[in-house]
């Protein structure tokens, strides 16, 4: 396992919501956890079972942080092998989750 760890500064920090997780850690799958955080910017932290992908990781979080300019959050990501699609899609759901109030 490798655990890698991210911080985005700026964005807008969104409306109080509850912890929300979308996913399954499986065979070539991840979890996503997004939490609300006292901090000013987005945090992420990868726990994940291929080692050697950081600047791939930090590409797909870092587009994700573009897209959505989120601030005030920790996401915590639980990784088997997901491609970076993968990752993309359960951001993206975790985001429209908290959104959706669901």
């Amino acid at each position: 396992m490798e655990t890698l760890n991210f911080a985005f500064d700026g964005g807008r920090p969104l409306a109080p919501f509850a912890p929300t997780l979308v996913g399954v850690v499986a065979s070539g799958n991840l979890e996503v956890l997004v939490e609300p955080s006292q901090d000013t910017g987005c945090r992420i932290a990868v726990d994940t079972s291929a080692r050697g992908f950081a600047p791939v990781w930090e590409a797909v979080l870092r587009d994700f942080h573009e897209r959505h300019g989120i601030a005030g959050i920790a996401v915590a990501i639980h990784d088997m092998g997901a491609t970076p699609a993968v990752v993309s899609l359960r951001l993206d759901q975790a985001i429209a989750a908290i959104a959706g109030g669901a």
